[in-house]
C-alpha cells in the first residue's frame, strides 16, 4: 500500500481521524443497537428511510400503552449531537435514552439520523432535519405514508429536542418552523441539553482555557467549511437576525456547571429570550454532554420527560 494514503490531514482524536486521500475514520460514536421491543420497558422502536435519495432516515419509537388505546400521544422529535461529524440516532446511548424518556413519558419519538461532516458539510444536518419535519408534516389528516404516525401521533403536540450539536439543530428547526411554519403541525415546546453554540469573543469561562477555544474553533470551521467564523449565526445565536422568532412557546435550556459553551448558553437564555420564555436546568457537576443514557436518572432527560407530558 502507497504510505501516503495514511498521511494525515485532519487529526481531531479522539474523535475521528481525515486522511489525504479523503478517507474518514471515525475513532468515536460508530457503535450501532438494533431496533427492537424492549423487554423492560415495552417500547418498540424502527428504522424508517425518511429521504431514499440522500439516505436520510430515523428511528422511530412508541411506547408499550399503544398496544392498550387508540388514544394519539405527544411527538416528540430528537436530534442527536456528536459536533456534527460524530454519532448517529442508532447509537446506543441514544437508543436507550430515547427508549427510556418514551417510556417515561407516554410518548411517540422520531429520532433523526440526519448526514454528518466532513463528507456532508453543515449546513446539510439543517437540511436533512427539516426533510425530517417535513415529512413528519405529511402525516397530517393521515395521508403519510408511516401508520405509527398516522395511528399514534398527535401533530398537535409536537416537541423538539437534542443534545449539543442537536440542541442546536433543534433551536434551528424551532425559527425555522417560526419563520416558516408547517401546517398542520403545533410545535408545543423546545428542550436543549448542553446546547453547542459559541462566538468569536469569549463569554465568561471560555476566555479560561485558551486550547478549547482553538480546538472548538477548529472543529467548527472543519464542520462548516464555507462559515464566516464563530459569530456565523449557525454556532452563535446572538448574531441571528431570526431571533426571537421560534414558532413555539416554552424552551427548556440545560446546562452543565463545568461545560466550557454553558455561558455563552446561559447568556442566550437570559438575555436573547424572555424569562418567562425559557427555562434553566444545570446540573452543576456535570461537563459537555456529560447526561445519563439511561434517560430516567439525570437531570437533563426527566427534564425532556417532564416537557413532554
Amino acid at each position: 500500500m502507497d504510505s501516503s494514503t495514511n498521511e494525515v490531514a485532519y487529526d481531531h482524536s479522539p474523535y475521528l481521524i481525515i486522511y489525504k486521500d479523503g478517507r474518514v475514520e471515525r475513532i468515536a460514536g460508530t457503535e450501532v443497537a438494533p431496533p427492537s421491543r424492549d423487554p423492560q420497558t415495552g417500547v418498540e422502536s424502527k428504522d424508517v428511510v425518511i429521504s431514499p435519495e440522500t439516505g436520510v432516515s430515523a428511528r422511530f419509537y412508541i411506547p408499550k400503552t399503544t398496544d392498550q388505546t387508540h388514544k394519539k400521544l405527544p411527538l416528540l422529535v430528537y436530534f442527536h449531537g456528536g459536533g456534527f461529524c460524530i454519532e448517529t440516532a442508532f447509537a446506543p446511548q441514544y437508543h436507550r435514552c430515547v427508549n427510556s424518556l418514551m417510556a417515561e413519558a407516554n410518548a411517540v419519538a422520531v429520532s433523526v439520523d440526519y448526514r454528518r461532516a466532513p463528507e456532508h458539510p453543515v449546513p446539510t444536518a439543517y437540511h436533512d432535519s427539516w426533510t425530517v419535519l417535513e415529512w413528519i408534516a405529511s402525516h397530517v389528516d393521515g395521508k403519510g405514508p408511516d401508520e405509527w404516525l398516522t395511528n399514534y401521533a398527535d401533530l398537535e403536540r409536537v416537541f423538539l429536542a437534542g443534545d449539543s450539536a442537536g440542541a442546536n439543530i433543534a433551536h434551528h428547526m424551532g425559527l425555522s418552523m417560526g419563520v416558516e411554519g408547517l401546517d398542520g403541525i403545533k410545535l408545543e415546546g423546545i428542550v436543549l441539553v448542553h446546547p453547542y453554540f459559541w462566538g468569536k469573543e469569549p463569554i465568561g469561562i471560555e476566555g479560561t482555557d485558551d486550547e478549547k477555544r482553538v480546538k472548538i474553533n477548529r472543529l467548527w470551521r472543519f464542520t462548516c467549511p464555507a462559515t464566516s467564523g464563530s459569530d456565523d449565526p449557525y454556532i452563535n445565536p446572538a448574531s441571528d437576525s431570526k431571533l426571537g422568532s421560534l414558532g413555539c412557546g416554552k424552551v427548556l435550556v440545560c446546562v452543565a456547571g463545568k461545560d466550557l459553551l454553558k455561558d455563552r448558553v446561559l447568556q442566550h437564555t437570559d438575555v436573547e429570550l424572555s424569562k418567562d420564555y425559557a427555562e434553566q436546568d444545570q446540573a452543576e457537576l456535570s461537563t459537555h454532554s456529560q447526561h445519563s443514557s439511561s434517560g430516567t436518572s439525570s437531570s437533563p432527560s426527566l427534564s425532556v420527560i417532564s416537557a413532554v407530558t
